[in-house]
């Protein structure tokens, strides 16, 4: 089902200071900070979208009555169908132009915020579901490009800590400039949503500077071989990429990575709202329980970012050991932060302002800390994911990044529905259930593909 990515020698390019680099490398960086704006924008975008909102509904002689909960449930929803389309219409535009145009639907998200319209922000909040979908397919597709069985690991950990410094700008934003706000006045919205759609603007310029990876005649040459011995795509057309993904949708490997997929998609919307408004709800912090909602959020990023940096620099080594002992510890990380914050929170925090009582003194520091476990631990498990995905599917990444985003998108939607019912012990209940399923699949799927690649690449020899 998978085949080993050659390794091809590398490219080099003059650069300005006199010293030469990779351009598969540079491509890498060139991603990691053009996502970076964009979703420093987005996310900034959707911690303020609900406060921004309700804001315009009570201006003078206003007739908006729009909602930030459905325009990101909308968002949801179209991220996970398109998903299916998505590998099409890479396969038709080609990754850079496709991550253009999607960058291109948050661009146009943003900018309506200038002038809080309905029709517009639920067709906005459609063009990002269907933007998202082709930007991270793309995403997918070439960070595979530029990475081979040597590079995928340490270029998942570059990208993933370039990408999750959105978090660290946004929070910081957030905490800043609203902390203690209810409202937001006409002004200060234009001003913030002006610098915000600069961000997105920045982000697709630096689109623009990705390079083609220039081939030599011995790299032609085993493309070739390559391609006449694993013919694992069946041709490149739309329709094609489309048959792909369901093909690929019925393999036990994607089969098992599913649930390893779905665990991201719950963890992911437990950090990113449900604890935050967990703290926001406990009235125990007192009246700075709005800024520490800023400051769990950098929390969570400065996790994010440690674990990208590490798993970067320490790529090769992950290649030598498997990927599995890094999926091991972020299990045991998000096990800890679960824990501690099962002692630390009311259990009715995820629903309502809560100061019932809980299983230890309430702190802040370990409010924080847990936000930074729980950033760590997404981090093991995303950049093992895009490793994994990337050595196993190098001739079918589109469908594979696709249906990895499929599963996670959906089952963010349903965790933000139970969210909105279930109290805190329940939902830990969940995502310590999946979690343990997640790392069992993943490593015995890690294990079957080296097992696997370590054969093919005896009988070669």
């Amino acid at each position: 089902m998978f085949v080993k990515s050659r390794e091809s020698p590398k490219v080099k390019m003059g650069c300005c200071d006199g010293h030469v680099c990779d351009v598969r490398l540079w491509n890498i960086i060139v991603l990691g900070v053009s996502f970076m704006l964009i979703f420093t924008a987005f996310q900034t975008c959707s911690m303020v979208e609900k406060t921004v909102l309700d804001s315009a509904k009570n201006e003078r002689n206003s007739t908006f009555n729009g909602d930030g909960y459905t325009s990101l449930g909308i968002i949801y929803i179209g991220f996970s169908v398109s998903n299916w389309i998505a590998p099409s219409f890479v396969s038709f535009a080609g990754p850079k132009i496709s991550m253009i145009v999607g960058a291109l639907m948050y661009f146009l998200f943003i900018l309506s915020f200038l002038h809080p319209m309905e029709w517009a922000l639920y067709l906005g909040s459609v063009l990002v579901g269907f933007g998202a979908a082709i930007l991270w397919t793309a995403q997918g597709t070439t960070l595979t490009i530029n990475s081979d069985t040597e590079t995928i690991s340490r270029n998942s950990g570059i990208f993933w800590a370039l990408l999750q410094c959105s978090l660290l700008f946004g929070n910081l934003y957030s905490y800043f400039v609203f902390k203690g706000k209810n409202t937001v006045t006409p002004h200060e919205r234009t001003v913030l949503f002006i610098g915000l759609t600069v961000a997105v603007g920045l982000g697709i310029i630096c689109l623009l500077f990705l390079r083609k990876k220039r081939t030599t005649d011995a790299e032609n040459l085993i493309n070739i071989t390559s391609s006449a011995t694993h013919s694992t795509d069946g041709g490149s057309s739309p329709l094609q990429a489309l048959k792909r993904s369901f093909q690929l949708l019925k393999t036990k490997e994607i089969l098992c990575l599913s649930i390893t997929f779905a665990y991201t998609g719950l963890a992911l919307t437990f950090f990113s709202g449900v604890y935050g408004t967990c703290i926001s709800n406990s009235e125990v912090f007192g009246s700075d329980r709005k800024g520490l909602l800023g400051l769990a959020g950098i929390a969570i990023g400065v996790g994010e970012i440690f674990g990208g940096s590490v798993f970067g620099l320490f790529g090769k080594r992950t290649n030598t050991y498997g990927r599995d002992p890094i999926i091991m510890l972020g299990y045991l990380v998000h096990l800890v932060a679960f824990y501690l914050t099962f002692m630390n929170l009311p259990s009715d925090s995820p629903i309502t302002s809560s100061n019932l009582p809980t299983y230890m003194e309430s702190k802040k520091q370990i409010a924080l800390f847990c936000g930074f476990l729980l950033g760590l631990g997404d981090s093991c498990f995303n950049t093992q994911i895009y490793s994994l995905l990337g050595f196993m599917f190098p001739e079918d990444s589109s469908p594979a990044f696709a249906l990895f985003k499929f599963v996670q998108s959906l089952m963010a939607a349903v965790a933000f529905y139970y969210s909105l019912v279930l109290h805190l012990e329940w939902q830990l209940l969940i995502l310590v259930v999946m979690g343990t399923g997640a790392t069992l699949s993943f490593s015995a799927i890690e294990w079957s593909s080296t097992k696997t690649f370590r054969e093919g690449y005896q009988s070669i020899l």
